[in-house]
């Protein structure tokens, strides 16, 4: 197995971040920046290769790229800096250069990606205009901050995020959308990095950014060796001697019997999964229709 990507001849790539993730495919760290190094390295000189400059993996392994590049982010060193950032519960509000743009999403993450995303229309010469239009007509991706539903004035939500930052970044836009709400986070040990101990220190800092955590037995985890498998108790246990509720279940089903009872109004309730977690946004819904 490697990178797919390697297979493709781009003459835009955006790099937004490089971390560890995928442990079924690399051994470590290293190996993830050699495929993006082979990514860059075939990009056309007259490409255009746009970086998250806020990432040191990211600027390191572009260091010998030979195409044009451009450092996009949030720190003083970026060529392109996105400042005057502004959130509110409709949507984020940023400055690229001397442009000011408006996104219906909210957090860090988004208008990184939005900012990216400009640039590179830009790289095509795409005018203001229609970048306005398709940013105010975009209202995200299934499986990222999707609302599935809402019950008895308490919020289900669902994202695919199960690295760490993806997790605190989803956690932290939550914050800024729904002010002065409680916000409860499940979590499915699914992936293949996840399902290991490799963020047993990580986990705990991300999640405990809720409210209150509930988190699942590991998925298959027949198939991970006890001493290299995640050791889902002790996330629970870090979290809350932090001082946040933290329970352990063994599946959606006893989560649901568990969480049910303990919502009310106004709460939200995000789920984190890159699978289907046995269905657990419907069964809490109809729980809490019940």
């Amino acid at each position: 197995k490697r990178s797919k990507f390697i297979h493709y001849l781009p003459e835009l790539v955006i790099v937004n971040n490089i971390e560890f993730d995928h442990a079924d495919i690399f051994k470590n760290l290293d190996e993830i920046k050699l495929s993006f190094r082979r990514l860059l390295n075939i990009v056309p000189q007259n490409g255009m290769v746009l970086l998250n400059g806020d990432d040191p993996n990211c600027v390191e392994v572009a260091k010998d790229c030979l195409a044009q590049m451009i450092e996009v982010g949030f720190s003083k060193n970026c060529a392109q800096r996105i400042r005057d950032v502004a959130y509110s519960a409709e949507g984020s509000r940023f400055k690229l250069g001397e442009d000011t743009f408006e996104i219906p999403l909210v957090g860090e993450f988004n208008v990184h990606n939005a900012a990216m995303a400009a640039m590179a229309a830009r790289f095509y010469d795409v005018p203001k205009t229609k970048i306005d239009s398709a940013f105010k007509s975009f209202a995200g991706v299934a499986r990222r901050l999707e609302l599935r539903g809402e019950a008895h004035g308490v919020k289900v939500i669902d994202d695919f995020g199960h690295h760490p930052t993806a997790i605190a970044q989803t956690l932290q836009a939550l914050r800024k959308r729904y002010r002065g709400h409680r916000l409860w986070a499940v979590f499915e040990p699914r992936s293949n990095t996840t399902r290991r101990a490799i963020f047993q220190q990580q986990l705990p800092e991300a999640l405990k950014l809720a409210d209150g955590v509930f988190i699942s037995q590991v998925a298959r985890l027949e198939q991970i060796p006890e001493a290299e498998r995640l050791k889902p108790e002790r996330v629970v246990a870090a979290i809350a001697k932090a001082g946040r509720p933290a329970f352990y279940e063994h599946n959606a089903d006893t989560i649901v019997d568990r969480i049910v009872p303990m919502l009310r109004p106004k709460d939200v309730v995000v789920v984190f999964s890159n699978g289907g977690f046995d269905n657990i946004h419907e069964k809490l819904l109809a729980q809490l229709r019940a």
